[in-house]
């Protein structure tokens, strides 16, 4: 161990060059969140060694946690979607299948305009889009007139349908500017973090537009996918929270002697030796606190977010496209807070709010009140001490195409902020002293795979991976949005490594 008080390589310390860590393993995975986390476990299941390197001090990406007032609360993703079945086949095989738990069936609330009206969302519907345009909680909110344009949907020619490709434009044509502005952009907004002109349809809404085509109009093909849903939550969540899966996600890859690097900065990304078989296919060099780490492998996975991977991608591979006609990323940021707050508790706006662009006076773009959707948060939370009325309320701030609100303001500043507009959102009124805790999480590289052209560009860019023998790329960017598109799409990316070790083995 090193005799410097700083705890500093005596080279470092002395201003002197540093040599790197040398290091080979089977397969270097460039990212920690819980893509490159089910990658690695998986490559590390059949005996390959692994390695993964994270840039933050702790894994888990979108998945994280944070610690206020002794609370262990979710920091990023609080739920999964039930699609495809993929997140809890992950969870049981980790031993926490019997922690998956329901939301509260409350429902979210939206608000908007100037005056910050408020009415709960329509349970029937699609992204916003409702199956019934006259139908009462759809008229609170977009009124008659809008009620009345919506329904022209329903008498439209069918040939006037064919087949659509953006959210919004659709949204527009068939039901009007109202349902568009009111009610989908809200949803768009939240969950996706993008305008919903430039959703593609068939990512975020698959099977509606043959739906609605059978149907003869877009109501009736969103009360086809409404009927067809199956049973029971489209999302479910963990007790304790969804951080316990990268938790879980760890103590298995550690069961398995895999290697996870944090605070390391993958900087570096080359090729090996192509004429020695025996050599290792891929060189990366990570920085470090007292050395940088260089790891061999004989195979990569990039699960690290767009930016990063692509630009590793452009020092590796020759003539690589720069993907320049991407889009751009969304700054998205999320503020917790935990309030001593009696008037919370009868859960005024159910499980949250959503937040029209027109609404006047509040900066979050979406709210949740997850110790309302989680019963046993509100028990957890209540445990922990304080008035028994103790609340934890989540808000979104960072809007597509518009300049983060919370840019350059201190953590005081923001704690002020997002009181004040959980005040105007819930409709009560909270007072600075209700304020136990905050803390906040960002992310400046969140890019949506539902874009419109992205999933030909994701196409086009892993045709072109595929090309490259021993490297694989996974993670929201090109899988898609939410753990139920991120972990199979990771789980597919390791068994193509697996294949290849498998057969080089032979």
């Amino acid at each position: 161990m090193s005799s410097d008080p700083a705890g500093l390589d005596p080279a470092a310390a002395a201003g002197e060059p540093v040599e790197p860590e040398q290091r080979r393993s089977d397969v270097v995975v460039v990212g920690g969140g819980v893509a490159g986390l089910v990658a690695a476990l998986e490559c590390a299941k059949i005996g390959l060694s692994v390695t993964v390197v994270e840039r933050q001090e702790e894994p888990g990406g979108c998945v994280g946690r944070i610690e206020l007032e002794g609370l262990s609360l979710d920091s990023g993703a609080e739920s999964f979607a039930t699609r495809n079945g993929s997140v809890a086949e992950l969870l049981e095989s980790l031993g926490l299948a019997d922690d998956i738990v329901t939301p509260n069936r409350a429902g979210a609330w939206l608000v908007w305009g100037p005056g910050l009206r408020a009415a709960p969302l329509p349970k029937t519907g699609v992204l916003g889009i409702p199956a019934n345009p006259l139908g009462d909680d759809v008229r609170a909110i977009i009124g008659w007139g809008g009620a009345v344009r919506a329904y022209a949907d329903r008498l439209m020619p069918i040939l006037r349908i064919g087949r659509a490709d953006s959210v919004g434009k659709l949204v527009r044509s068939r039901m009007g500017a109202a349902v568009l502005e009111r009610l989908v952009t809200p949803i768009s907004s939240g969950v996706y973090s993008a305008d919903p002109m430039d959703l593609d349809l068939d990512l975020v809404a698959p099977g509606l537009n043959a739906a609605m085509t059978r149907a003869g109009s877009l109501s009736g093909g969103v009360g086809e996918l409404v009927e067809t849903r199956r049973a029971g939550s489209a999302v479910l969540g963990l007790r304790g929270g969804m951080h316990r899966l990268v938790d879980a996600l760890r103590a298995e890859l550690a069961r398995f002697d895999a290697v996870v690097e944090t605070g390391r900065e993958v900087v570096e990304l080359e090729r090996g030796d192509a004429t020695d078989d025996a050599a290792p296919s891929w060189r990366v060099r990570a920085l470090g606190p007292e050395r940088d780490l260089v790891i061999d492998a004989r195979y990569t996975i990039l699960a690290a977010p767009a930016q990063t991977s692509r630009r590793l991608l452009g020092q590796a591979v020759e003539g690589w496209a720069d993907a320049s006609d991407w889009p751009s990323a969304a700054s998205v940021e999320i503020v917790t807070l935990v309030l001593d707050a009696p008037a919370l508790d009868a859960a005024p706006r159910g499980t949250g709010v959503l937040v029209a662009a027109d609404a006047v006076g509040v900066r979050a773009k979406a709210l949740t009140h997850s110790s309302a959707k989680w019963p046993w948060l509100a028990e957890e939370v209540n445990a922990s001490g304080g008035s028994g009325s103790r609340h934890v309320v989540r808000l979104s701030y960072g809007r597509a195409g518009a300049a983060n609100p919370l840019e350059g303001l201190d953590d005081e500043a923001v704690a002020r902020l997002a009181v004040a507009d959980a005040s105007a959102l819930l409709g009560v009124q909270l007072e600075a002293a209700a304020l136990v805790a905050s803390g906040r999480t960002a992310w400046r590289d969140a890019l949506s795979h539902a874009a419109l052209g992205q999933r030909a560009r994701v196409a086009e860019f892993e045709d072109a991976l595929a090309a490259e023998p021993g490297i694989e790329a996974t993670g929201s960017w090109v899988a898609g949005t939410g753990l139920a598109s991120v972990v199979p799409h990771a789980v597919e990316a390791a068994a193509r490594i697996r294949h290849l070790a498998v057969q080089e083995r032979q």
